[in-house]
């Protein structure tokens, strides 16, 4: 369904403002350029009401105008979050400092700093538990039907559920013997990558022909039928996940991304590099893969913490032998001198690195040579 079209603004600064938009656009996403209006939209709405004696961009100054918008941001209600916040200021930025070397106005690039930017709240990723991943996997066998094998494919590979459902039907290539991969195609970051798969996801691939080979819809080249828009396709695997957790009673708030989530933070604990990770996963950025090895880091310190509670894998001491114990003849002999070499070690081990240490490793290694040599004896 096509949104209703607002009508155009006519406050005296909307034509400009707009103009700096198309500007812009040529380097935007469709969906950025539209945010960008809307963040337009918004300013002059503001700047209409509580300043309605500004008509020109030479008007506008940092304090009360621009001041004045970010606190009327801050007081809304519902509060904005800060992801919204941050990005209407940072689109604002943008179009101002388009319009200062348009309309040869510099002053106007300064009116929004970068400090003014809050930062993005730090939010790690959320894979599935290890009982939920498991639930849903064995659900999704069960069923064998398209929803089910779509989101076995995204927990396999990691995809974003919408680079999945613009898979075309040609999207496993052979990349040696027994070697497969999925070519994934432009996604939200505008990155297209192959990923390895194993006989496992092969067999997912040729299962989705199949119920593709079935659909009445003509041939189109994709591995998903839509019978609408893209976006009506995605709505569509998002309520039958929804079904899914419903049923086997998990909280029906979990979404497509945890299952790439789930495939990200398996393959760091695996051992998979951050490059490689990062390739997988399509990301532009390491801080965008580094997210996820804070998640490993975390089950790290869980296992160091579980590990000095309950101490498996301590360095076994050497013990001494009792002196009751000790043996009769050239045997006692030695069992006196390994004795003495277990207290003069333990007694060495307790000192800081200096002369005195150095001088008891010697007499060690000296202690080591006669209990050779009286081994020696003890044999011949």
């Amino acid at each position: 369904m096509n949104r209703a079209r607002r009508p155009p603004l006519s406050r005296p600064l909307a034509s400009v403002f707009d103009r700096a938009v198309d500007c812009l656009r040529a380097a935007l996403h469709p969906d950025t350029s539209r945010h960008y209006r809307g963040t337009v939209r918004k300013f002059l709405t503001y700047l209409g009401t509580a300043h309605p004696q500004v008509h020109s961009l030479d008007q506008i100054r940092r304090d009360p105008h621009i001041l004045g918008w970010m606190s009327s941001l801050r007081s809304q209600v519902p509060p904005l979050v800060t992801a919204s916040c941050i990005n209407l200021l940072i689109h604002l930025r943008y179009i101002f400092h388009e319009l200062a070397w348009t309309e040869q106005l510099p002053e106007l690039a300064h009116l929004i700093r970068r400090e003014d930017v809050p930062r993005r709240p730090s939010r790690l990723p959320r894979p599935l538990t290890a009982q939920q991943d498991q639930l849903l996997q064995q659900e999704f066998l069960r069923r064998n039907d398209l929803g089910g094998n779509a989101f076995l494919l995204i927990r396999h590979t990691g995809m974003r559920i919408g680079e999945c459902v613009d898979l075309s039907c040609s999207c496993l290539h052979s990349t040696g013997p027994h070697q497969w991969a999925i070519h994934v195609p432009l996604g939200k970051l505008q990155t297209e990558r192959m990923v390895p798969v194993d006989s496992f996801v092969c067999t997912l691939i040729h299962r989705l022909r199949f119920f593709r080979s079935l659909d009445p819809l003509p041939a189109d080249g994709l591995l998903f039928a839509r019978p609408g828009t893209k976006d009506a396709l995605v709505r569509q695997l998002r309520d039958y996940l929804h079904q899914v957790c419903h049923s086997l009673g998990l909280s029906t708030g979990l979404v497509p991304h945890q299952l790439r989530h789930s495939y990200a933070s398996e393959m760091a604990r695996s051992g998979v590099g951050l490059p490689a990770v990062m390739k997988l996963l399509g990301h532009t950025s390491p801080d965008m893969t580094m997210r996820y090895i804070q998640v490993v880091l975390s089950d790290l310190r869980r296992e160091f913490d579980r590990a000095r509670s309950k101490p498996r894998h301590l360095v076994p001491q050497p013990k001494a032998p009792i002196a009751s114990q000790l043996r009769a003849g050239l045997d006692g002999v030695m069992d006196a001198l390994l004795s003495a070499q277990h207290v003069l070690e333990m007694f060495r081990r307790a000192l800081p690195n200096g002369a005195s240490r150095s001088c008891l490793v010697r007499l060690s290694n000296r202690l080591t040579k006669i209990l050779a040599e009286a081994r020696k004896l003890a044999t011949s």
